[in-house]
């Protein structure tokens, strides 16, 4: 039996609950009680969230849990009336098995000593104020969620759920993590190396004529995609379409065609199921140098590298 103590902070965020769900999956029958879940403050009774909404919760006691998760904070400073919260996660460490965070709950296991010298993720609209405030902690903002040791780190509140998944293939097995995956209707198991958004969030057009230039890029990956053909989807001429595309998106059409196949090719080689070779050719990049190249002058690593990367964490992480 696996014990989980969740802990709710003051106006915590409702929607970092969801990553419970996964365990409660893990719980139904014909298999039996397998996670035992605690909702832990540090005096008890209800807790309000952020949106009104009140949580009946234990008293911080007993900090032998298999597994402390930190639920998601609205307040990145960390009061000294939250001192109670952070002292008791310092003490659960040393008596539990791992600790989590959600979201911006990894301001508390930062504030407690747990995360220095390791690395950890956060939502990526956190992170330059998480890594000011906390120098000696290997800050990756551009990650689902992270696992370094004991430790384990998720993005924004959904990426909970991934994290949750991870924690309970560790626990018992792919099998079981992909059945719950399947009962919560989620597509596909994302791996902590993915990105936490699409570059098509960092591309808001303003027209409709842009919006189906994106699409027809995202559909048409394997292609050339010339600044003609593209030109002639928006129905403009080359030079026409160069200034509308740039003008609402801030991009250039050839810096979006390669973010996107960047995205694509990223997305495949995290998933393991073709080579590199294939995966090149699928994103539009011709051949493996050329991809190469795109992927370090980006990621910084090579692809095969990202793979690797994907590869341990998808076996319990480093």
């Amino acid at each position: 039996m696996h014990r989980i103590g969740f802990i709710v902070p003051k106006r915590f965020q409702m929607m970092s609950l969801a990553a419970l769900t996964v365990f409660e999956m893990a719980n139904l029958p014909p298999a039996g009680q397998r996670y035992v879940i605690r909702l832990l403050s540090e005096h008890g009774g209800s807790v309000e969230s952020s949106g009104g909404m009140k949580l009946e919760t234990e008293a911080f006691g007993d900090t032998a849990f298999d597994t402390v998760i930190v639920g998601s904070i609205t307040e990145m400073k960390m009061p000294s009336a939250d001192a109670g919260v952070v002292a008791f996660v310092r003490e659960a460490a040393k008596a539990s098995r791992r600790v989590t965070s959600i979201c911006s709950g990894a301001f508390v296991l930062a504030e407690a000593g747990l995360l220095d010298g390791r690395r950890a993720t956060m939502h990526w609209a956190h992170a330059a104020e998480f890594r000011l405030r906390f120098p000696k902690v290997k800050t990756e903002e551009d990650r689902i969620f992270v696992n370094d040791g004991p430790i384990w780190t998720s993005a924004g509140m959904t990426a909970g759920i991934d994290l949750a998944l991870a924690l309970l293939d560790n626990d018992l097995g792919p099998d079981t993590a992909r059945m719950a995956a399947r009962l919560l209707v989620m597509n596909q198991r994302r791996l902590g190396g993915q990105m936490q958004h699409s570059a098509l969030l960092d591309m808001t057009p303003k027209s409709d004529r842009i919006e189906s230039v994106l699409t027809h890029i995202r559909r048409n990956l394997r292609n050339p995609l010339t600044i003609e053909e593209l030109a002639d989807v928006a129905n403009l001429s080359p030079r026409q379409f160069s200034r509308a595309f740039l003008a609402e998106t801030g991009q250039s059409p050839a810096k979006a065609v390669e973010q996107l196949r960047l995205e694509a090719a990223r997305f495949m080689i995290e998933q393991g199921r073709h080579t590199i070779s294939v995966v090149a050719q699928e994103a539009g990049f011709a051949d493996r140098e050329r991809m190469r190249r795109a992927f370090v002058r980006t990621f910084g690593v090579p692809a095969d590298i990202l793979r690797r990367k994907a590869r341990q964490e998808a076996v319990g992480g480093e």
